[in-house]
Parts: C-alpha cells; sequence; structure tokens
C-alpha cells in the first residue's frame, strides 16, 4: 500500500512559506517563470549546483550523504523511503511548517481520485469514507489550483466524498474546470444520487456538456426499505431513482453501484430484475465487494459474509443483467471465489495505492488477472482462499 501522506521529513534548511500545490519536475533546465509552481526532484545527491527558484527542494536518497550539502538552499527537504513512488508530473500539498505532505495526484496512475468533501446526506452501514460535518469548502479551492497542473493525457479521474452534490454550484464550478483543462479526460463521479431528484440541479450539471462524464449511484435493493435502512436515510430510495430518471432524461451517464453484504445478497436476483425491467437505460451496473474500512470495521458482523456463501445470488444477478444486454461487471473479488461462469464479468477494479494480495497467493499463476484484495482486507476475508497452480 502507498502511503500517500506523511509527516516524517527532514528539513535540511532554513523553511520559508505556508502551505501550496505544486507540480513535481526532475527537470533541472526547466524555465525560470515556471519553477514557482514546480517541485525540485532530486534522485541523487550527484547534482553540486541546485537552480534558484523552485517552491521547494525534495531529495529521495536513502543514505545520509546529502544532509549538510544544499543547506544554503531553502526549502530543501529529505523525504523517508516510503515516498520514492513520487515521479515527474505528480501533484503534492505540502506544508513547509508544518512538514505535512500529501499526494494529490499521480501522473503514472489510472486510480486518481478528487476528495471535494466528507459532508454527507447519507450514513451508510459500509462507508468507507465516514462523513464530517466539518466546513471542508476549501477542498474545492484545492483542486481547481491542482487540475490546471495535471497532464493533459489523463485516462479518467474518480470525484467522490462525502456526496459531491452537497458542493451545489461549487460542483458545476469543478466539474466544468475538468472540461477546460482536461477535455479528454473521462470523470467517474460518486454520488448518492438523491440530489439529482432536484431536476433544475440536475439540468445544471447537464449543461456543462462535459464530454465523458460518468455518474456511479448506489442501489442496494429492489425494496425501498432496505435500500433506507442500509443507506441510513428515509426516503432515500425514492429520492436515489427519481434522479437516476431526471440524469438519463438530460442524457447523463449512469452507473448503479451495488455492495454486496449480508443485508443486500438475498435479494440480489430480484434487484436485478428490478433494475432490468425499471432502469434498463442506465449505461452500466457493478457489483462490488465490501471494503473493510470506515464504518465497515464497526459495523462488520451485521455485514460480513463469504463472498463463496453468496456466488448462487451473483451469478443469478449476472445472467439475468446479461439477458437484458446490460453492461454488468464484478468488482473487488478474487477469481477463487468466483463462480467461472462469473469470471468474464470481473474486473481489476481496486485503486493500485490500496491494491494488495495476501501470503496465500504468492503462488497463484492467475495474479495477473486477479481483482486481488483492499490493503484493509486483513482484517478479514474469505476463507477459501487458494492459490491456482500450474
Amino acid at each position: 500500500m502507498l502511503k500517500l501522506t506523511t509527516r516524517q521529513i527532514t528539513a535540511l534548511g532554513e523553511v520559508q512559506g505556508t502551505q501550496f500545490i505544486a507540480r513535481v519536475t526532475e527537470n533541472f533546465k526547466l524555465p525560470e517563470p515556471l519553477r514557482s509552481k514546480h517541485i525540485l526532484l532530486i534522485k541523487n545527491g550527484n547534482q553540486s549546483d541546485l537552480p534558484l527558484g523552485f517552491r521547494a527542494y525534495f531529495y529521495l536518497q536513502d543514505d545520509e550523504s546529502v544532509i549538510g550539502k544544499h543547506l544554503a538552499i531553502e526549502n530543501s527537504f529529505l523525504l523517508p523511503q516510503d515516498q520514492n513512488y513520487l515521479n515527474e508530473g505528480d501533484i503534492l500539498r505540502f506544508d513547509p511548517q508544518r512538514l505535512a505532505l500529501r499526494t494529490l495526484y499521480r501522473k503514472n496512475s489510472r486510480h486518481n481520485g478528487l476528495l471535494v468533501t466528507e459532508r454527507c446526506n447519507n450514513f451508510c452501514l459500509m462507508c468507507s469514507q465516514p462523513p464530517k460535518e466539518a466546513n471542508d469548502s476549501y477542498l474545492v479551492a484545492e483542486w481547481l489550483e491542482a487540475i490546471p497542473l495535471m497532464n493533459r493525457d489523463t485516462g479518467e479521474l474518480i470525484i467522490t466524498g462525502g456526496e459531491p452534490t452537497l458542493l451545489g454550484d461549487d460542483l458545476i464550478i469543478l466539474i466544468r474546470a475538468l472540461k477546460n483543462y482536461l477535455p479528454n479526460t473521462s470523470i467517474h463521479m460518486l454520488s448518492n444520487g438523491r440530489n439529482f431528484s432536484d431536476f433544475d440541479f440536475t439540468k445544471k450539471v447537464a449543461s456543462i456538456a462535459h464530454p465523458d462524464l460518468m455518474i456511479g449511484i448506489p442501489v442496494y435493493s429492489d425494496v425501498s426499505n432496505i435500500h433506507d435502512y442500509v443507506v441510513q436515510a428515509d426516503g432515500a430510495f425514492d429520492e436515489t431513482i427519481r434522479g437516476i430518471i431526471n440524469l438519463k432524461r438530460l442524457e447523463q451517464k449512469v452507473e448503479i453501484r451495488v455492495v454486496l453484504h449480508k443485508q443486500t445478497y438475498e435479494r440480489l436476483p430480484q434487484l436485478a430484475e428490478f433494475l432490468a425491467r425499471n432502469l434498463l437505460f442506465v449505461d452500466h451496473i457493478a457489483l462490488m465487494g465490501l471494503e473493510m474500512t470506515g464504518f465497515t470495521r464497526h459495523n462488520l458482523e451485521d455485514l460480513w459474509i463469504d463472498p463463496i456463501d453468496y456466488q448462487s445470488q451473483l451469478v443469478q444477478a449476472v445472467e439475468t443483467l446479461a439477458r437484458y444486454k446490460l453492461n454488468v461487471s464484478v468488482y473487488n473479488h478474487q477469481l477463487c471465489v468466483l463462480d467461472k461462469r462469473l469470471w468474464p464479468y470481473n474486473r481489476k477494479s481496486i485503486s493500485d495505492w490500496k491494491n494488495e494480495y495476501m501470503p496465500e497467493c504468492e503462488p497463484c499463476t492467475k495474479k495477473t488477472e486477479c481483482g486481488g484484495f483492499f490493503s484493509s482486507a486483513t482484517l478479514r476475508y474469505s476463507e477459501h482462499i487458494e492459490p491456482f497452480k500450474v
């Protein structure tokens, strides 16, 4: 698991300035007018003369020979070894006074997410990002500063929360900025869909005319009170379904997301029938394994079921959706616990920075095809993990 945040940083010289966002470069010859928005990454200590004007200077050297070498350069810092993944084009938020670093964007990753708020109007039993009430509007301002620094060839970005639609007009500004600066980047926004029941708000989102925006919305049951129980919000099911219909009415792409656990698996075949009969126009359906983090840890006994025990329901659901020609995928599962009929629908979906494999997987010949585990899965995972062998 990559550490996207750290405070294990050593200042090598005088420290100036407050928190800032900047792009990483290894180019010592970067034109001087551009240097103030860049951090110079120094991967060895052999450079004797450092060019002036960069926002900061980061060393990624494992030994201590670099310390004391460039003390004349202010804002020089030595990073711990767990930050050695940093590369040209990555974008960082850094507070030189607190020695606090967070990686906001990795140029070479397909799994970059924009956390835009931690507020939410649901309180899902298995929420991986438990909601907070604090005013975090500063997050949008940070992303508006970071987006122009991102690589123009970025394939996909994820907008996540909390609930992004709680941003209101700030969400419109954010999506418009993504369209303007990254017109070829697909955007996948995760939302509970409830605020799209407001047709006027939905029209604002649609009016941006983003060329490739997909909104992923959870529907956990065909029975309204089961869905409302899972998300801990009365009336959420009705608002969510109306939101999906409004989005499709305005020709927006919608993905239905179903997290599989003890409260949702039994009626999975009936949910598939409901989706096929009532929401046939959605663009994708993702049936997802449980992530062992956030509220899941506190509600584990009410949520956990070994994936091997819901294969019958999962096969029925996938076969129903496929029969209706719906685009369906299975996320966050391991091949060895999936019924082989599901293999064509299985996807490697876990973000690279938190995707791991268990010791049992070491000799497996299908690791490159398998979805693997969330790093949090050490808390609990299937008892039926068994490596494939030649």
